[in-house]
């Protein structure tokens, strides 16, 4: 098992590689592990990273979530740090993040990039506000207060590499790590961090827009998971409130004439507040089914920890 295990997943990098490795090599010394996961690169990035002195490894299905999916399931280590290979992350901050993992226990150290120079730094006003938004709507639907959603720069735990169950194929991984930590109440702490924007020739790879809406749709999709009874009780009361607004004119009416002119309307409605108490007995029932696998995830959680002390050799 390594004692620190840094994470670089690659596509096109070739720019930037070298002094990436370089940068954590010289940050972290012999006891950490450098390892690009190339994803189809072709541009040589793959020969490069081998040459500065990473572990170079494949994942031949692109996509970042993709990519982390391997790492997570390859590597063994006491303490994972997650960067990008484009030089945009300073990797002065890895000791210390790994420090809060190994010495302090926490299974999530954020790199955060929105309380320093993200916003002048990136030239792009799109990310800008996309960040801002994900990070409000994660912390008020998640209740939590979580500095930088989309950062990729992190550090882990063992036992959340070894627990988290990646779903994501794409750029949204960075959003389900987060919302996972929230939910399953994982020990998170946040750290400063430089951003720096891309070195000129350098190319994103994320697309504002259409990542942007996976993202989105990434929230929409863990908040009905995590918060079953949250997301079907809203549109419970949503139908409920419609279904009461158009049948009171109908009520009204009855009460003063003792006629109902409006079957139509009077049928349909009774239909939409059947379907409001189907969708909060729906909740009800998931968000039964949800503290469950949060009992489940507690014990496989534990089993996870002890094959982490077998493996270092502690009882």
């Amino acid at each position: 098992m390594d004692k620190i295990a840094v994470l670089i997943p690659c596509y096109n990098e070739a720019k930037t590689i070298e002094k990436v490795v370089k940068d954590f090599r010289n940050a972290l010394g012999d006891e950490a592990v450098i390892y690009v996961y190339d994803n189809n690169s072709t541009d040589g990035t793959a020969a490069i990273a081998e040459k500065a002195g990473a572990v170079v490894r494949h994942e031949y299905i692109r996509g970042k979530g993709n990519v982390i999916r391997r790492m997570f399931r390859e590597i063994d280590a006491e303490c994972y740090i997650l960067t990008d290979g484009d030089d945009t992350y300073p990797a002065e901050n890895a000791p210390s993040m790994a420090k809060r993992v190994l010495e302090k226990d926490v299974d999530m150290v954020v790199g955060d990039r929105l309380s320093s120079t993200y916003f002048t730094e990136n030239k792009r006003p799109f990310h800008n506000f996309g960040n801002s938004f994900v990070r409000a709507a994660i912390n008020h639907l998640f209740k939590t207060d979580i500095k930088d959603i989309m950062t990729g720069y992190r550090a882990f735990s063992y036992d959340f590499v070894k627990t988290f169950p990646v779903l994501s194929k794409g750029f949204e991984i960075e959003t389900e790590m987060t919302i996972h930590a929230a939910e399953k109440n994982l020990y998170i702490e946040n750290e400063v961090i430089e951003y720096r924007d891309r070195p000129e020739g350098s190319v994103s790879k994320l697309n504002t827009y259409s990542d942007g809406f996976k993202v989105i749709g990434t929230i929409a999709r863990l908040f009905r998971t995590y918060r079953p009874f949250q997301f079907f009780g809203l549109i419970a009361l949503i139908l409920a409130t419609l279904g009461v607004g158009f049948m009171i004119p109908v009520l009204m009416e009855f009460a003063s004439t003792g006629l109902v002119r409006r079957f139509p309307t009077l049928i349909v409605c009774c239909f939409v507040l059947l379907t409001s108490i189907i969708s909060l007995f729906s909740g009800s029932i998931l968000e039964t089914m949800t503290w469950k696998n949060r009992q489940d995830f507690e014990m496989w959680r534990n089993r996870v920890h002890e094959d982490k002390m077998e493996k270092m050799g502690k009882s």
